[in-house]
């Protein structure tokens, strides 16, 4: 596989047992790519699996329900939120 100029190369320097690095090996070979690419394009993709998990909010359909009632019919202002609005800096 041809291997495509990087303008700005990281490194990260890993130590693993020799054991992963030969199932690490195994599995690149596998998918007919080297280590480096292997490591990083399985990386890659968790990473963005885990922060997708923790950054996405899953609503069950009552809790859908609730957002959207809230929306369009807002509860009043409460005193906490008024003391709040007060306190913003006037706009010019």
């Amino acid at each position: 596989m041809p291997q495509v100029p990087v303008e700005d190369n990281e490194r990260i320097s890993l130590r693993i047992a020799s054991e992963e690095k030969t199932l690490l090996l195994r599995a690149a070979a596998f998918e007919h790519v080297n280590l480096t690419e292997f490591v990083v394009r399985n990386a890659v993709s968790i990473a963005r699996k885990i922060i997708d998990e923790h950054e996405r909010v899953e609503l069950t359909v009552r809790d859908s329900s609730r957002v959207l009632d809230l929306l369009d019919n807002p509860p009043p202002p409460n005193k906490r939120l008024m003391a709040a609005a007060h306190a913003l800096p006037k706009s010019s």
